[in-house]
């Protein structure tokens, strides 16, 4: 039987992913997330009986609501949809995603639009991280058009600042899930952290490469893979999260120093697939332990000093700036806020239909 749903696609900054209301989808987990796999057509590789776009940074969801919490005004949860199997993770974040949440958030109502912008707190239903999103409204309607530019996006949009309130530990707990800016994990010094993304920092000469290596190499390297693969189980124990084979976090995240004019050079991993660039909280996690001494990420990057402290982190098709603030002491540095830049847009607004295949046929991680 042929049903229809209303959903708008948009660009998240360097994602791409399908933005529904919370009341269109079925309230029980299960059969929701065999709705979004129809939907978005997995599990197949083209996704082709879908409207998924056959790679993890498009096979993405959105599902959106106001917020019952009086410090904010919209709930997000997020939706990695796998594209070869029948899973939905909503264990982690998606900041790029998240981007796109305040401009859905105000094309479908749920919140008033300012002049001349708006700006809307987003609780991640996933994790309880906080963020503050500023977008431009002018006249009350949302712009897209403007002068920003990402690496990873062709031309430019409107800025969106997206804030961070409370990431440090989004997942695991705390910044630091074992206590240490450095823990040997399958025989290789490694930063276990969680400052938005749970993520595995590793020098990238620590397994024989330079990590100035195209995307393209990294993905045919199968020994490097099963290597990371090797050490992101270990670190799933270790960070509190269990057994992750089914899990796409935590990411891996490989440095070096910058080669580009930034402050350090990474080659992430999501976490089977070499990111064309770089998630942003795995950016934000990558660029607090550039600031903690000691770490593989600190003693290749060249990071300026004092509070505010901004931070390119170099990725395989440019650059991804994070603004930090930091206090504490020289030797036990405390980030205590992290900023970003993105932007947002619509892309197509109307209804998908899709077949029911029945909720059976789902593997849920941790959904909300």
């Amino acid at each position: 039987m042929q049903h229809r749903v209303r959903c708008m696609l948009m660009r998240g900054g360097t994602s791409k992913g399908a933005y529904f209301l919370a009341e269109d989808l079925p309230a029980d987990p299960a059969a929701r997330d065999a709705a979004l796999l129809a939907i978005l057509g997995s599990p197949d590789p083209r996704q082709v009986d879908g409207i998924g776009g056959a790679h993890p940074l498009t096979s993405k969801v959105a599902i959106v609501s106001r917020s019952a919490d009086a410090g904010c005004d919209i709930d997000f949860l997020f939706c990695q949809v796998s594209v070869d199997r029948a899973m939905v993770d909503t264990t982690p974040n998606c900041g790029n995603i998240l981007a796109g949440v305040a401009p859905f958030a105000i094309e479908r109502g749920l919140i008033p639009a300012a002049d001349p912008v708006t700006r809307v707190r987003v609780r991640t239903v996933n994790t309880g991280t906080l963020a503050e999103l500023v977008v431009e409204t002018p006249g009350g309607t949302v712009n897209y058009a403007g002068d920003a530019r990402i690496d990873g996006v062709p031309g430019t949009a409107a800025p969106i600042a997206v804030n961070f309130i409370d990431a440090a530990g989004s997942v695991c707990g705390s910044l630091l899930p074992t206590g240490n800016a450095v823990d040997l994990v399958c025989g290789v010094e490694a930063t276990l952290i969680d400052n938005g993304m749970p993520v595995v920092v590793l020098a990238a000469d620590a397994l024989g490469r330079t990590g100035y290596e195209s995307r393209e190499e990294l993905d045919a390297d199968a020994s490097l893979k099963a290597r990371l693969e090797e050490i992101r189980l270990a670190a799933g124990h270790l960070m509190g999260l269990g057994d992750v084979t089914e899990k796409v976090i935590p990411k891996m995240a490989l440095v070096a120093p910058p080669v580009a004019g930034g402050s350090i050079c990474t080659r992430s991993f999501i976490p089977h697939v070499c990111h064309a660039s770089i998630g942003v909280f795995a950016a934000v996690s990558v660029a607090t332990a550039c600031v903690l001494p000691g770490t593989p990420a600190a003693r290749v990057s060249r990071i300026p000093k004092g509070r505010v402290q901004d931070v390119a982190v170099e990725h395989p098709t440019g650059e991804f700036a994070v603004r930090l603030e930091v206090g504490g002491t020289q030797e036990a540095p405390v980030v205590e806020k992290a900023g970003l830049l993105r932007t947002a847009r619509a892309l197509f607004d109307g209804y998908a239909f899709f077949q029911e295949r029945g909720a059976a046929g789902a593997t849920r991680l941790n959904a909300a």
